[in-house]
């Protein structure tokens, strides 16, 4: 499976309106709500902050990879924005978000969500792609990076 099996470009948002953690999550779940729009919005909003609560998903260096699982969901699906100012997500590094992947899987795949999610932090641990990432403007550019740089599991 490659990232963009998942990711789709009217799932990313190049600049992120959102200052709070709340308020970036429920963006990047309207931008899912585009392809699933039978997904329950306020349950996967109680799953991902149950999830916050847990720790952050801010894994530093300016990155978030929100995830949960939802029971009636039949496939991995993924969004992502971009916020040029940062968000404080109470990132581990204590530093603010400017790259978000949403993940969400069915509740019933374990595996795949796990190498979903390794994926996502290998492709964004790499410097030259968070700074591509963060100088590109659009949605056909933002999709072009992560196309480039995606490879098989």
């Amino acid at each position: 499976m490659k990232i963009l099996d998942i990711l789709t470009q009217e799932s990313i948002i190049p600049e992120l309106k959102g200052r709070t953690k709340r308020q970036v999550l429920e963006e990047l779940i309207d931008a899912l709500l585009q392809h699933k729009p039978q997904m329950d919005r306020e349950r996967l909003m109680g799953v991902l902050l149950d999830r916050e609560r847990l720790g952050s998903t801010g894994i530093g260096d300016g990155i978030a990879i929100p995830h949960g699982k939802l029971k009636d969901l039949d496939q991995l699906i993924l969004s992502f924005g971009r916020s040029t100012q940062g968000v404080d997500f109470e990132s581990m590094d204590g530093k603010p978000v400017h790259l978000f992947f949403l993940l969400v899987a069915p509740e019933s795949c374990a595996g795949i969500h796990l190498r979903a999610l390794a994926k996502i932090a290998r492709l964004l641990k790499n410097n030259s792609v968070r700074k591509q990432l963060g100088n590109v403007t659009g949605k056909d550019e933002i999709f072009a990076v992560i196309r480039q740089e995606d490879e098989d599991f």
